[in-house]
């Protein structure tokens, strides 16, 4: 696990070494001033958390939560957003900054005024994480058996304060992260029948949602 971890780390040093000489070359070519750099992943990875060995399936922070850094024209050096934003605004965001119009029928939303400091009135809640599996298909790439962590298939809700997530044989977990930020504590069952209800139609109106204007009232949850 040390062994793999440590290449993990060296594989990134890698990357940053290539973003430092890609914008050394966008300086040489003059077009530094006028070039968005966009860094991110498509998904974290547990390393011996929770009691698991390597995965990236679960509802957890170390597989859910990713980094999003930005730097380009506009964007102040060192800023940092509170916003939850997903992969979905990915597309919409380089649609604008290429000066593209975003299809009506698209989930996500442009984040180059989060980027640029502007006020974001109104902005989503919450975060939906879906999983389907274990899908134990040879071939797939991604197959894990359940050592690994790859749950059954769940939906979940990640807020700025708190998890919820809700697995297909009725089981639920909820952590509340202010308090236990390593998600350690479970206190799901001890939630009010009134809190459950709530959080689970939440929950299933974010999974239903099939336009442009539901989801981002889907995303509007429950503090």
């Amino acid at each position: 696990m040390d062994t793999n971890f440590r290449k993990r780390a060296q594989s990134v040093q890698a990357v940053d070494r290539l973003i430092g000489n890609l914008r050394a070359q966008l300086t040489t070519s003059g077009i530094a001033d006028n070039t968005y750099v966009v860094f991110s992943s498509d998904n974290g990875f547990h390393m011996g958390e929770y009691r698991l060995t390597g995965g990236k399936q679960t509802a957890f922070d170390t597989d859910v939560r990713v980094p999003l850094v930005v730097a380009g024209p506009g964007v102040v050096p060192g800023s940092q957003r509170a916003e939850i934003v997903q992969n979905i605004d990915l597309a919409p965001t380089f649609q604008r900054i290429g000066a593209a119009d975003v299809g009506t029928h698209v989930d996500g939303r442009n984040l180059l005024p989060l980027a640029q400091g502007e006020a974001a009135p109104n902005w989503r809640t919450g975060a939906l994480i879906e999983h389907h599996g274990p899908n134990q298909a040879a071939d797939d790439p991604d197959a894990q058996d359940r050592r690994n962590g790859s749950p059954i298939t769940y939906e979940a809700l990640r807020t700025a304060t708190y998890t919820y997530v809700e697995y297909s044989n009725g089981e639920r977990e909820y952590y509340d992260r202010t308090v236990d930020p390593h998600q350690l504590d479970n206190i799901a069952a001890g939630l009010s029948a009134t809190r459950q209800a709530a959080l689970h139609d939440a929950l299933t109106s974010y999974v239903a949602c099939h336009s442009h204007s539901a989801c981002w009232a889907a995303g509007h949850v429950p503090a």
